[in-house]
């Protein structure tokens, strides 16, 4: 459950705070083009950052437009230092270029700036900005090098320096303690406005970062000595082969919250403005990857992605315990909601923030995970339920009856006017719903006769019911996994089975082999190509057979710190290609429905209150179009 992209610098949470969006350049792909002229109050913005030490953040930093040019610049840094906050920028670097104003702000405890820079000429960076600009941002790149700080170089790439990545590189390579990052310009505002002028296809841009990176890392190799660390942003990983790890955004720098100019309360970092096209569902990369810009899309739509559904994933994440609200001092009515009456809704992430209220005791946890993107955190949270507590001392729960205790929203929740956008209250909920939704396979198992394949058998669940049945001679079974040792374990365990090792997901058996009834018991999520198994599988059932595949949607789990340093910490393999729910697997089976008179028998879906396994139990049909069918295959 390790996320692929890490964490940098800091593992403190930052608050981000729009000051106003005045600016003393003129970026041609500016953000804010259209609200220059709105400012945000001192009262504003002092208020902000006493809120943001409210809501338990580590820094304030400061964005705009250009914060640096506000005279209260050193009376805000003064105030969050003064709050035991630590105090960053996103700047253009204008200001940063007097030593003076540097060390001053490093006095009052400024830690992170986050600096634009478009090029390494003069040429290049003052034709972006539309300013003359370099020789201050360099300036500010030398005063800021060497004094401790995490420092980033943010470098736009628009169609004007696409081919001049290489020329920054080489003005930054002596300043060994910073990031140099290359981002896909946005279509926002002035990006948006001069579209056609500015925007350059991804593919391009993923093919020149990469030809920027190595060519830097090459010369710090060359030169024998450190270097900058080279990232990107806003760059679909399916583009970045092999430069997976080097992705860079708001949440790999722990901003956790942001607020704009005249809003009332933080909201919590997120991507709306990017999406992952529908051929993205199931790749490998979806959790950490950025998709693409909505206004990309709309334009040039995916065309250039290539996305990969052949690496394993995670098939759960952690929500960290960090914060124990005391009672009943907190939440002077514990049956009221405490988002709503005393920490506010607004801030929280609806899906990565998790508050679990037990009696009167409130904890609120954080996923902080990458292998799932926001919107499958927030799905799995919310439309399908999958949280639980683990109440286990295990790296990972592997008897989730007794293991893991499911939580759903509270009552508290079922009229509020906050419902859809709030992150939620949950409570414990005290039924075994893992042995409860398991009957219903166990029946379907028990009722088993004639010839049975069980396609991954390795784990040798159900031999209380397959061994009785096989001894009896009402089934004949076939177990076959790609797990070696797994078969080997088998055998040894049961004598009354035929075992075979497929060697992969092909099925090794004699072409006239029948069967009449398929098993896929969790293993579904396995196979690298489910429509080619499926393929191969479905010929193999008799007239009327049947077909029952289960598996399971991914889920969240409430940990300690401890548990999840323990957990995140293990060394066990990812064996999952997707986290397929039902409706992901009937999408599938729909193109077999036809061709097999495939009928559903029993289905059962995920849902708040069931287990995260799903079902669905097919029959074959036996009438003679079929068979033909079948019979041409």
């Amino acid at each position: 459950m390790q996320s692929p992209v890490p964490l940098r610098g800091s593992t403190g949470t930052k608050a981000l705070i729009k000051v106003g969006y005045a600016c003393n350049e003129h970026c041609s792909f500016c953000h804010t083009l259209e609200v220059r002229h709105i400012q945000g109050s001192t009262a504003e913005v002092d208020r902000k950052i006493r809120r943001a030490k409210e809501l338990g953040h580590d820094m304030v930093v400061l964005s705009g437009g250009e914060p640096t040019i506000r005279p209260e610049l050193v009376h805000w840094a003064t105030m969050v230092a003064d709050l035991d906050m630590d105090f960053g920028l996103v700047t253009n670097g204008q200001m940063l270029a007097y030593p003076e104003v540097v060390e001053k702000l490093i006095a009052r405890r400024l830690r992170y700036v986050y600096l634009s820079l478009h090029g390494g000429t003069r040429k290049i960076h003052n034709l972006m900005v539309r300013s003359d600009a370099f020789d201050a941002a360099f300036e500010a790149v030398q005063n800021l090098s060497g004094k401790g700080i995490d420092f980033s170089v943010n470098c736009v790439i628009t169609k004007h320096n696409l081919n001049h990545l290489r020329g920054l590189v080489d003005a930054l390579l002596p300043y060994t303690d910073l990031t140099v990052k290359f981002s896909m310009v946005e279509p926002k505002g002035g990006g948006d406005k001069l579209f056609n002028h500015l925007m350059p296809r991804v593919e391009d841009v993923a093919a020149r970062v990469m030809e920027a990176i190595d060519y830097g890392e090459g010369k710090v190799r060359e030169a024998g000595t450190p270097g900058p660390h080279f990232t990107h942003g806003a760059i679909p990983l399916c583009l970045m082969p092999g430069y997976e790890d080097r992705f860079d955004d708001l949440k790999t720098h722990t901003y956790r919250t942001m607020i704009e100019v005249g809003e009332p309360d933080y909201f919590p970092v997120d991507d709306l403005n990017k999406l992952q096209d529908p051929r993205c569902r199931g790749c490998s990369l979806s959790g950490p990857c950025p998709g693409l810009y909505r206004g990309y899309h709309e334009v040039f739509g995916a065309t250039e992605l290539h996305p990969k559904k052949d690496r394993p994933r995670s098939n759960s994440f952690n929500y960290r315990l960090e914060q124990l609200y005391p009672a009943p001092e907190t939440i002077a009515d514990h049956q009221a909601c405490p988002l709503r009456t005393s920490l506010g809704v607004t801030p929280w992430d609806r899906g990565r923030e998790l508050f679990v209220r037990n009696g009167p005791r409130l904890a609120r946890f954080r996923a902080d995970s990458r292998d799932f993107s926001d919107d499958e955190i927030a799905e799995l949270k919310h439309t399908l339920g999958q949280v639980y507590m683990d109440v286990s001392k295990k790296d990972a729960p592997d008897d989730f009856a007794r293991d893991l205790v499911q939580l759903v929203r509270s009552p508290a929740c079922a009229e509020c006017p906050d419902r859809e956008q709030c992150t939620g209250l949950f409570e414990p909920l005290l039924e075994d719903v893992f042995s409860r939704d398991d009957a219903v396979l166990r029946r379907l198992v028990g009722g088993l006769r004639g010839e049975v394949l069980d396609l991954g058998c390795g784990e040798g669940p159900y031999a209380d019911l397959l061994g009785p049945l096989a001894e009896s001679g009402a089934i004949a079974y076939l177990g076959v996994d790609p797990d070696a040792d797994a078969i080997a374990r088998l055998r040894q365990r049961w004598p009354w089975a035929e075992l075979a090792c497929t060697g992969g997901e092909a099925l090794d058996l004699p072409a006239q082999r029948r069967f009449d009834h398929v098993l896929i018991l969790r293993s579904w999520n396995h196979l690298r190509d489910p429509a080619a198994v499926l393929g191969a599988l479905l010929p193999r059932i008799r007239p009327g057979g049947t077909l029952t595949i289960v598996d399971n949607v991914a889920f969240g789990l409430g940990r300690t710190r401890r548990q999840t340093h323990q957990a995140e910490g293990s060394d066990s393999a990812l064996e999952h290609y997707r986290n397929d729910t039902l409706a992901d697997a009937e999408r599938v089976l729909a193109a077999f429905v036809e061709g097999f008179g495939l009928e559903t028998v029993e289905a059962h879906r995920v849902g708040p209150q069931t287990s995260n396994q799903w079902l669905v139990h097919l029959r074959v049909s036996a009438d003679d179009a079929a068979t033909d069918v079948r019979s041409d295959l």
